[in-house]
């Protein structure tokens, strides 16, 4: 039985019980020893008999299925925080019954009974903290109050939280369990998610950092306001997380809900969170963003490897043909194999926040030496079942919307955009076209040529076209030595302008898409060496190559200004198709293949 099941439907805005008479958790049934003490917790999830005190070392998550009890405030912040760091800065906030309400009891009598029953005189608590000893403002929410309802006060807090954050330049973490608005507070409930709203809006325009965990469960007016307005989205695995709640729907149009409807999971897959943690590594990944972010503006690391060749001359002739064979070799590292090599604190981030989760674009946050970076690039992978679930590297809408999210990420905070590039080609399936992917790519490309941070691309195997340019669009852009990067693929050329698909090694000469030709081209900026054997012989020597190039690229980005970035980065693309800016070249030498 998953939580999704155990939990009752009621006559609550988002269908979860109605917040004015949610019991204060609904953490399992106790069973208590003769001295009245609570020795065994059933677990609502598997029916298991779970030994208290084995159930509080185990951070209240069942040992036997894995169900996450529901914490309050404190535990929450007391399982997240330093010791001793939290100082309560929402004492004297409360809620006051304003609109004279009574369902079938009186507004005041219920907020008596949640003050009673949890200690605390509203549904949320903030104020200043640190984790892992990095500095912070933490506002939480409190589901055994009122449901975790949002009402005024609640709205207050998470308020004064922002502006906490605002006056102090600290990022902001919000813990959010709650079943929606305040209905004993009408409108007033209402107005508060325009309130936070605007509160994270003022965040995110000073350039502050928000992470949001949304815990089991969260809903109504508080998803749909600062509980997903987070840069960084987290939640706890099989949490309920949505807008209207499952019996809303099943009762309002009817329709028949999936298996696993709501839950993290379900968000994850759809593109909506980044991160679905155990709440074990809650405070690891929490502690590891704060890291990354502390390294905004840090130093660059010593270059250890072979520098980038920068002129076409120096460079071996290959046929273009071989050059394609081994730019596609299945054995060539990934973006994510490249990533453990060139960077400490890797965090990989997920979703478009629109429709999915696409595995054929990856990226996340990393350190380059003591320097916080972004970083995205094409992913495949080493066997047939790999590419098939990477889509063999081609990606989809979804893919690019991500990309673009991760480069507003770094356009933000301040942090160079480093982008890996090894596809065929963006997916011209039909969904893709039907979600928009000309769309998806045409902004990515816009968006990339407007970053106010140093931006490096690498075609670290195929460079398909505009599904490569979508990720290319840089201040320098560099190419393995044995890569290559075209406007359409060899085939795709034989096929259209010979009629014959076996013509592609002549297509792939012509079209001049290796590295020493685009360099000649002014299409790349340089090259970066491959071992002997080349990169799958060796990639720890092909990534010490590729890191002394980036390392070289960012060393001599990171003094211009942003103005001197965005217009060197103008004049460069700018450049392509002007009258005597381009060489020529005489025909390719005819071979037989």
């Amino acid at each position: 039985m998953t939580s999704h099941q155990s939990l009752p439907a009621g006559p609550g805005e988002s269908g979860l019980p109605n917040p004015a008479s949610a019991p204060a958790t609904v953490a399992g049934t106790a069973i208590s020893g003769h001295s009245g003490e609570v020795r065994w917790v059933k677990c609502p999830a598997c029916a298991a008999l779970v030994y208290s005190k084995r159930l509080q070392r185990t951070l209240k998550v069942c040992p036997d299925c894995g169900y996450h009890f529901r914490l309050g405030a404190a535990e929450r912040l007391g399982q997240l925080l330093d010791a001793g760091s939290f100082q309560d800065h929402s004492i004297g906030v409360e809620s006051h019954d304003i609109l004279g309400f009574n369902d079938s009891k009186p507004y005041l009598i219920r907020l008596a009974e949640a003050r009673r029953k949890t200690g605390r005189s509203e549904g949320a608590v903030c104020g200043p903290a640190t984790l892992g000893g990095h500095p912070l403002v933490v506002a939480a929410m409190d589901f055994g109050f009122m449901g975790g309802s949002m009402g005024a006060a609640v709205g207050e807090i998470i308020t004064r939280a922002a502006e906490l954050a605002i006056d102090r330049r600290l990022p902001l973490l919000i813990v959010s369990a709650s079943g929606g608005a305040r209905m004993q507070e009408g409108c007033v409930s209402l107005m508060q998610m325009a309130k936070t709203s605007q509160a994270l809006a003022r965040l995110h325009e000073a350039g502050l950092l928000c992470v949001c965990l949304n815990t089991d469960p969260t809903f109504g007016g508080v998803t749909a306001s600062f509980a997903m307005l987070g840069d960084i989205l987290i939640a706890e695995p099989r949490s309920l997380v949505g807008f209207a709640g499952p019996s809303v729907i099943q009762q309002t149009i009817r329709q028949r809900l999936p298996e696993g409807f709501q839950t993290a999971e379900f968000l994850s897959d759809h593109g909506m969170l980044d991160l679905v943690e155990p709440r074990e590594n809650l405070r690891q990944v929490l502690s590891k963003i704060l890291t990354i972010h502390a390294a905004v503006g840090g130093s660059l690391p010593s270059a250890g490897g072979r520098p980038p060749l920068t002129s076409w001359s120096d460079l071996a002739t290959r046929h273009a043909w071989e050059v394609v064979t081994a730019a596609r070799d299945i054995n060539r590292p990934t973006t994510l194999e490249y990533a453990d090599y060139l960077f400490d604190h890797v965090l990989e981030l997920h979703g478009d926040r629109l429709y999915g989760e696409n595995p054929s674009i990856v990226g996340g946050l990393a350190v380059l030496g003591e320097m916080a970076v972004v970083f995205i690039g094409h992913q495949k992978g080493h066997t047939t079942s790999e590419m098939i679930q990477r889509n063999f590297g081609m990606p989809d809408p979804e893919g690019y919307r991500k990309a673009r999210r991760l480069m507003c990420y770094g356009a933000k905070f301040g942090m160079p955009v480093i982008c890996l590039i090894d596809t065929p080609g963006a997916y011209p399936g039909l969904e893709a076209e039907e979600r928009g992917q000309a769309v998806a790519i045409a902004r990515c490309i816009q968006t990339m040529s407007r970053l106010p941070v140093p931006t490096v691309a690498v075609v670290t195997g195929e460079g398909g076209s505009g599904g490569a340019l979508a990720l290319a669009t840089a201040d320098r852009v560099l190419m393995l030595e044995n890569a290559y990067y075209s406007v359409i693929s060899p085939e795709g050329c034989s096929t259209i302008l010979w009629n014959d698909a076996t013509a592609a090694p002549r297509a792939a000469a012509a079209l001049r898409i290796t590295a020493p030709d685009l360099l000649r081209l002014k299409v790349i900026d340089a090259v970066v060496a491959e071992p002997e054997a080349g990169a799958p012989a060796n990639p720890a020597a092909a990534a010490a190559n590729l890191k002394t190039a980036i390392v070289t690229c960012l060393g001599d980005l990171r003094g211009l200004s942003s103005t001197e970035l965005l217009e060197a980065r103008y004049r460069r693309f700018r450049a392509f198709g002007q009258p005597g800016l381009q060489p020529t070249f005489d025909p390719p030498e005819e071979r037989p293949e």
